[in-house]
């Protein structure tokens, strides 16, 4: 099922973790109605990128999923608001992180995660706060978040 132009409901839903534990991973209706609004922002962000192909690794994760792969208890991915992704073709996540901040690009909240961008919506009832975060990432040590764009 296609939300838009470029995106389908199973790329935003797919999880390697979800078949291998056998997880149900279908959105609900308000959980598809996010997803159209993350598909609709990743339309925006592929223009802004050049068309360049976007390759998603995580959307929707149930509570259940969430849980197994060791997501933050508040995840907007189990909204159905939430998306991580890379962009080979225009550059690096953090390139592709700075030309988001550079465009105005209305989001919620933006990590440049290292290998991959993580970019997210507000829920309707909530600020939208364009909070700019890099993870880091020191041997032994959880993965901390810095603001702004290191």
């Amino acid at each position: 099922m296609n939300l838009s132009p470029h995106f389908t409901l199973e790329e935003l839903t797919h999880s390697q973790q979800a078949v291998r534990g056998r997880i149900d991973n279908t959105p609900s209706k308000s959980v598809l109605m996010n997803l159209n609004k993350i598909a609709t922002l990743l339309e925006a962000v592929r223009q802004l990128l050049g068309e360049y192909p976007i390759q998603i690794s995580s959307g929707f994760r149930c509570i259940k999923l969430n849980t197994l792969i060791g997501g933050a208890k508040n995840s907007q991915h189990t909204l159905g608001l939430a998306v991580d992704f890379i962009c080979p073709g225009y550059g690096t996540p953090k390139e592709i992180c700075q030309s988001l901040l550079d465009s105005g690009l209305k989001f919620d909240q933006m990590i440049c995660e290292g290998t991959w961008v993580h970019l997210s919506l507000a829920d309707d009832d909530m600020p939208t706060r364009n909070q700019v975060l890099t993870a880091v990432f020191e041997p032994g040590r959880k993965t901390q978040y810095r603001q702004g764009l290191a």
